[in-house]
């Protein structure tokens, strides 16, 4: 039977999860609470590199994004971000939807699917 990895988990989620070559992360939301879009966003995206280095892949290999804004007005921000941050040609299959967020502070979670 293989091996199922929890990194850091706690009573009600882990903050990776790790299976057959599979990475999924928890949903990463930013650090700094009072920061704008642009810095939420690009904590996030450092902090979910971090999280895929520790499990030995990277953006080159995501297979899936899903994508939660407090405000949808902050898609094309957002994605002027993403496009930035992916490899050329390494689009996931992705969603991004405005949701309510456990803290109204929160402006932007990702979670990511990839694969090592």
């Amino acid at each position: 039977m293989s091996r199922i990895l929890r990194t850091e988990p706690n009573p009600i989620l882990s903050k990776v999860v790790e299976y057959h070559g599979f990475v999924f992360t928890q949903g990463v939301v930013p650090r700094n609470l009072d920061a704008d879009f642009k810095a939420q966003t690009t904590d996030v995206l450092k902090q979910l590199d971090e999280l895929l280095e520790q499990h030995g892949t990277d953006n080159t290999r995501i297979l899936q994004a899903q994508i939660w804004l407090k405000n949808i007005d902050d898609r094309t921000a957002l994605n002027e971000q993403w496009a930035a941050w992916l490899p050329k040609d390494a689009a996931p299959a992705r969603v991004c939807v405005q949701a309510v967020l456990a803290d109204p502070r929160v402006l932007v979670e990702i979670m990511l699917i990839t694969t090592k």
